[in-house]
């Protein structure tokens, strides 16, 4: 478990997007969050070349610290602050393999990143208005009004057509996808599985909300 301490703070203008926390890692149990935590930088970190932590620069600091506490600049975007979360990188954890499609954990901390500016990435998420009785949607226990899809297994959708073409090449196939729950506020991984014949409209039976108005609150 990772200590931590918050300060508030701007939106950082870039940082590396917490894409999943690997269950058993060094980084589970700690306040890093998928989705909504970036890491921004850590103790003594002063900016490198862009000004801004990059991926390369985390895993050289990351091995370095190996064993041993490292004090990580973590912004949340929910919250809108910064968090010093203390972690401690280690190869001993039980890592659980990832699917071919996911981006790769680090091996240490049991993150997967990717660069990104935090103040758009939370840009594209489908808020979920209505499920139809008996549809795959409700099978999969998703709740009108109450959650939003963020992502899938295979990382961040860039686009809100992105969403519905990954539905449409799921068919009566699994779909793994994480939504967030405004109302527990938890993120959670749902699996939807698209297809034509349960009864009713659509391959999902749901009817999402996209763009301005439909962002979390």
């Amino acid at each position: 478990m990772g200590a931590s301490q918050s300060s508030s703070a701007t939106t950082p203008k870039q940082g590396l997007h917490v894409l999943r926390v690997a269950p058993g890692s060094p980084a589970d149990g700690t306040e890093i969050e998928p989705y909504f935590s970036f890491l921004v930088g850590f103790e003594g970190f002063q900016g490198g070349q862009s000004g801004s932590l990059e991926a390369a620069e985390l895993e050289r600091i990351v091995e370095a610290h190996e064993g041993r506490t490292l004090t990580l600049h973590v912004w949340n975007s929910k919250y809108r602050e910064t968090k010093s979360v203390s972690i401690t990188p280690s190869k001993t954890w039980n890592a659980r393999a990832a699917s071919e499609h996911e981006p790769q954990p680090s091996q240490l901390l049991g993150l997967s990143v990717r660069l990104c500016q935090p103040e758009f990435a939370m840009d594209n998420v489908w808020h979920v208005l209505d499920v139809a009785e008996g549809s795959p949607a409700e099978s999969a226990g998703l709740v009108p009004m109450g959650d939003w899809v963020l992502g899938w297994s295979g990382g961040v959708l860039s686009a809100e057509n992105d969403f519905y073409d990954l539905v449409e090449a799921h068919v009566d196939k699994p779909l793994r996808v994480y939504v967030y729950s405004y109302d527990f506020d938890a993120l959670r991984e749902v699996v939807l599985i698209p297809n034509r014949h349960w009864g009713g409209d659509g391959l999902l039976g749901c009817v999402f909300g996209f763009g301005l108005l439909h962002r979390i609150p």
